[in-house]
This record gives structure tokens, sequence and C-alpha cells, in this order.
């Protein structure tokens, strides 16, 4: 019929509404409940008819656990915990372990950043030395050094700013002096060792916590394994209540009425436990340990005579292999400190049978549950291999939505310098400040120790020589994505109020995909790097 113009008669309309029809869609927020809890309630829309009131009044915690027991373990159902979202607070790791910490595709969290706050004051992470008391006393004058180095570039960096970016008279005194202050941080901060304790918080669902405690269970280093068992403990074990403090308050004036106090202690200050069920059989992950071990053998054998060349900050690697060898180069540039281009074309030249060998060895250990490595999510349009200071890496770290293939931390390929920073043009600003040659001798002699420290007889002599690595030295990932995530990370990381390390990243990754796909790059609004920007906008 076509149409008259005219509004239909609602009224009329909702008189001949059949018996069985419901167009009131009720939509509500829920608080309060247990993650578990939630979780099972959630699942139950699929098995009943019942209303969410209606599950989560009838829930117990008991029977969420008998559930789970029965649909999560029994018959593997984990799209279960993902409905169940637990909060964590984990404060005082090293910068090292919160790298390895948050490297989950799903996760959601927020870190103490290096360019707002002071880390002067938080504090390092001191490894087991065992018996090698010089690499012990090494690593404590060496993480001091580069905390007094990192104190001195502040101020002298902080001071040169002020004589050359004058304060408007609009701005207060006071503005003035934190944003140069932000931005001497962003200078000072390659200075910063991998010990530096940070804090973060991170919301994330139930089979990403045990994936991620799995993983951290699997890690070389005791510091990581540790943090796996804590997270896990917090998961199971009684969580912080934050009005337990207020709640038991109200039950102590209730103590006149014992009955009515133990029914407000009941509601107000009962023990909850976020994921007693879904994380208690969080183990080390066997695939992963053992997967890793063969990798870095196969790879040192197949490179043992390839040179690590020289590489750009950024490299567009354009497709030109097949799916399976851009599975076994994936898994080989893991285990390797070689760019991708080069493990790419190294591998595209071997027989087809080794390649389907290397794919082979990255399977060969998955178990009935576990997930293929990361390595495995092939096929994306742009690969960019990035090579960066570890500092910036951190901030381009937060892009899930690409698979991040990183590379273990490493002196091999050097350090960066922040000479430029903001200025633009051929500014040297660590030389302007007096710093530069100070700045380069505290990075000299961590990555000296660094070497020192790891042929030493430390229990874990190697992973404890990493922590004394600067966030000046760079590390190499290999970022997957489509051109939108690419548009999105090239717009978003250039613009003015972000760090000189990633937008420098971000504008190298627009001028690759500009060569490579010029029709397309014209429609990503970047902001050229090599322009100068106000220092005193943030």
């Amino acid at each position: 019929m076509p149409y008259s113009g005219r509004e239909p008669n609602r009224m009329s309309s909702e008189s001949f509404l059949p018996a069985g029809a419901r167009n009131q869609t009720d939509v509500f927020a829920v608080y309060g409940a247990d993650p578990e809890v939630l979780a099972y309630a959630m699942a139950k829309y699929s098995r009943s008819a019942l209303s969410m009131r209606e599950s989560l009044t009838e829930i117990s915690a008991q029977r969420a656990e008998q559930f789970l027991n029965t649909f999560y373990f029994q018959y593997g159902h984990r799209s279960i915990a993902d409905l169940a979202h637990i909060a964590f607070a984990v404060e005082r790791l090293s910068l090292l372990a919160a790298i390895v910490l948050v490297d989950e595709q799903r996760w959601d969290g927020q870190e103490r950043s290096t360019r707002y706050q002071n880390f002067l004051k938080s504090g390092w992470f001191f490894p087991d030395f065992g018996s090698d008391s010089a690499s012990a006393k090494l690593y404590a004058e060496t993480v001091e050094g580069l905390f007094a180095a990192y104190q001195r570039t502040t101020a002298a960096v902080q001071e040169a700013l002020r004589q050359r970016v004058a304060r408007p008279e609009a701005m207060k005194p006071e503005a003035y002096e934190r944003t140069l202050k932000a931005r001497a941080f962003d200078v000072a901060r390659y200075l910063l060792p991998l010990a530096t304790n940070t804090s973060l918080g991170q919301i994330v669902n139930a089979r990403t916590l045990e994936t991620q405690v799995s993983r951290l269970l699997s890690h070389p280093m005791a510091e990581v394994r540790d943090l796996g068992k804590r997270l896990r403990d917090a998961a199971t074990g009684p969580a912080w209540n934050v009005y337990g403090q207020a709640g038991a308050g109200f039950v102590e004036k209730l103590a006149a009425n014992p009955e009515l106090a133990a029914e407000a202690a009941a509601l107000l200050t009962r023990e909850v436990r976020t994921a007693p069920t879904l994380v208690k059989y969080a183990e080390p992950n066997s695939y992963l340990i053992q997967t890793r071990v063969e990798l870095e053998h196969v790879a040192a054998e197949l490179l043992k005579d390839l040179p690590v060349a020289s590489a750009p900050v950024v490299d567009l690697v354009e497709r030109t292999e097949t799916l399976e060898v851009e599975l076994a180069a994936t898994l080989i540039y893991w285990a390797s400190d070689h760019s991708y281009r080069q493990v790419r074309d190294l591998v595209a030249s071997l027989p087809e049978c080794r390649v389907l060998e290397i794919i082979e060895v990255g399977l060969r250990h998955r178990g009935r549950h576990d997930e293929a490595l990361r390595a495995f999510h092939a096929g994306a349009a742009l690969r960019f291999d990035i090579l960066m200071d570890i500092g910036g890496f951190r901030d381009m770290h937060r892009h899930r939505r690409c698979v991040q293939i990183k590379q273990g931390f490493t002196a091999r390929h050097g350090y960066e310098t922040p000479m430029v920073g903001d200025l633009g043009g051929d500014v040297n600003l660590l030389a302007e400040a007096g710093a530069l040659d100070d700045y380069q001798a505290a990075a000299d002699a961590a990555h000296s120790a660094s070497a020192r420290i790891a042929a030493g007889s430390a229990p874990e002599a190697a992973t404890s020589a990493l922590y004394v690595l600067p966030l000046a030295t760079r590390v190499r990932c290999l970022f997957k994505m489509d051109f939108a995530e690419a548009q999105y990370i090239s717009e978003l990381r250039s613009a003015p109020a972000g760090h000189f390390s990633y937008r420098r990243v971000a504008w190298e990754m627009y001028l690759a995909l500009q060569r490579q796909h010029p029709t397309l790059a014209k429609h990503i609004r970047v902001t050229d790097f090599t322009e100068p920007i106000d220092l005193l906008q943030r």
C-alpha cells in the first residue's frame, strides 16, 4: 500500500494488540551482584525463561559455583567467563612486569603516566641475586645512577625550556611550570630503568584473567610468575570492599539489636570472592613454555649466519609471501632479534617442507583447551615492523585492535636519544640543557652493566639484567592491522598532544602508507611531525 502521509492511529493499533505480543522493551543496569553470580544469571538466558531480576534473586554463590564447574570446566563453555568482569589494583610492580601483564588483546586499564608523574618516589624492583653480591651491587648502583640522571635531566631540560618558551600573560605561573615540567618528563623518562615501580588498574573478564594468569605463571622471570600467583589469589580470595569499613561501623551501631545487626552484617560486610571458581585452576601453560623453548632453538639455528641488519623506525612490509610463510616467519620473528623483513625473506627461501616443520613446532604441544599462539593471527593486509624506544612502545602497546608480536628486551638494538623533542628543526634540546653527555653516559653505563649482570652467577642472571635497561632502549614489535586501524593510529598518535616518540612513529607509518598506497593515504588526517608545535598546549 502506498504511503498516505498520515501517522497510524496508535490508539486503534494498541487496542488490537494480540495477547502474546510484547512491545515494551525493558532495559536496566545491574549493580551489586558478585561477578560469577552475574555471569551465571546472564548465562541462564540461554537455558531459562527467568528474567534477570528473578535469576539474581534466586541464585547464590554456591549455585553459581556448581553451574560453572559443570558448564565451564566439564563442557568447555568458556564464553560464560566473558560475562564476569573483575576490577584489580596492581601496585608496586616493575615497569618490565607491567608491560608483560598488560600484553592481552582483551584488556582494559590505566597505568601511572611517565609523562605526568615524577617516578623518583616510586621505588624499584630488586631481583634475587643469590650469592652473586658483585652483580647485586652493580645492579643497585646502576639503577640509582639512572634515577640520579633522570632527576638531573628533568631539572636541566625544564630550565632550558624556560629560556626558550616565554609564559603568556594569560597563563598562570603554576600552569606554566606544570606544563614545562611535563615536557621535561617527556625527555627524562628515557632514563627510567625497567626496574622502576609503577601501579595500574585493570578490568578484565574472567576468561581473559585465566589466560593472563596462566601466561604470567609461564614466564621466565620470577617477578612475573609471582605476579601471576598474586592475581590468582586476589581473584579467588576475599576482595577489598570499598564500603566495608562504613558497613562495619553501621553494624556496630546496631549492637543493641543482635538480630538486626547480624542481618546488616550479612548484607554490608560479607566476604566477597570475585572469581573463586573461574580462575582457581589457572596453572602454567606447558604449550607456551615448551613451544617458546623449541622456537628459540629453531630461530637460533636458522639465523646463526644472518647478522641483524639495520632497519628503519617503521617498515611496512609488503605482502609477497604465502600464508604458510607468514606463519612460519612470524613464529621465528617472535623468537629472534631480527627484523620481520629479514626473517620473511629467509623463510620464503626455504623448501616448503621446512616451512611446514616450523609451523608444526608452533602447534605440536597445543593442548585440548589451548588457543593457538598469537603468531597464528595471520592474514592482515598491513604489517608494520616498528623499532622504537621502550617508553614510546608502552603507548603503542595500547592499540589492542592490532595483532602485536613483540620480541624480547635486549640491548642489541641500542637506545634512542631524544634531542629535538617537540621543538622541530635542528634543535638539540639535551645539548642546550647541558645534559647530553650526562644522558649518554648514563644510558651507556646501564647497557654495559646489563651485559655484565647477564654474565654473572645469579639464579636468573639473564632476566635480572633486563631490569637495568632504561626506557630509551629500543624494542622491536610487529603490528599487524587493517587499513582502518592504521588510519586511526596515524591520526591519533601524530596529534600535537602526544609524546614525540610515538608521534614520530605515527608519522612514519603514514609516510610508509603513502608510498605503498597513495590513493588511500590521502584520506588520513595526519599531523606533520616535522613541524614544531606549541609546547604550552597539552
